[in-house]
């Protein structure tokens, strides 16, 4: 099945370069995912086709009106359209998200602009997204950020082990990574890694797993039944350097 990506924007080339090179654009070519990119003008209002207005109540920039959303989703949505408004205070995406977007068969992403949009835009989307705590001057790249998430999830769209065990794919951060030489500059390449004991090197990689996100990114951790596994590589160093 063919994932169809229909994309909202007043910026229309802020998208379609990006999704056209590397890896999103031999997923189109090998039609796994099609995505077409509209200017949300088209749908704008009187000879000047306006799409935005000064917030009632007063206050800096402009509003984007839900005229022109409204009926530019008229134009796109259908019965099995999962439609998605980028906005700062939407839920925070994650690795499980895109994988339950890839499912989808049809994804709407409604790209803001200016200091947001109307309140009412809000009732005519079915998920709002954010891809982070912090503030971008449009919906551009978050929906970018989103999409190539989704495609590359799409089964035949790369390596089905590279999508396995990467980072958050099991709730945890990718264990590291080396190719050749086995040495460069004083740092060598892990023994266990050329070992060619694949169960050694698993139990490498999970430890290593646990440990990196231990560190770096302990609130992934708290839920996990393995959590302690991932502290004894600590408990370990602290008792050598006694």
């Amino acid at each position: 099945m063919t994932l169809e990506i229909d994309i909202l924007t007043l910026f229309p080339a802020m998208v379609q370069g990006p999704l056209a090179q590397s890896i999103p654009g031999r997923i189109q070519e090998q039609g796994l995912a099609t995505i077409r990119v509209h200017d949300l003008r088209e749908w704008g209002l009187g000879q000047h086709r306006s799409v935005d207005d000064a917030p009632y109540g007063g206050g800096a920039g402009m509003i984007l009106r839900p005229e022109p959303v409204a009926a530019a989703l008229d134009a796109v949505r259908r019965p099995d359209s999962v439609v998605i408004l980028l906005d700062p205070v939407g839920e925070v995406f994650t690795q499980a998200r895109a994988a339950d977007l890839a499912s989808r068969a049809h994804l709407v992403f409604v790209c803001p602009r200016y200091e947001g949009v109307d309140e009412r835009i809000r009732s005519l989307v079915d998920l709002e997204l954010s891809i982070g705590d912090y503030v971008l001057t449009g919906g551009e790249l978050p929906a970018l950020v989103v999409v190539d998430a989704v495609i590359r999830l799409l089964p035949g769209a790369i390596e089905e082990a590279s999508t396995v065990e990467e980072s958050f794919s099991a709730g945890l951060l990718e264990y590291p990574q080396y190719t050749r030489p086995p040495t460069f500059r004083g740092m060598d390449v892990p023994t266990v890694l050329a070992s060619g004991d694949h169960g050694a090197v698993a139990r490498w990689r999970r430890e290593q797993a646990l440990e990196r996100t231990r560190r770096r990114r302990p609130d992934l951790l708290p839920d996990r039944p393995d959590e302690p596994a991932a502290s004894k590589p600590k408990r370990r160093r602290r008792n050598d350097s006694t």
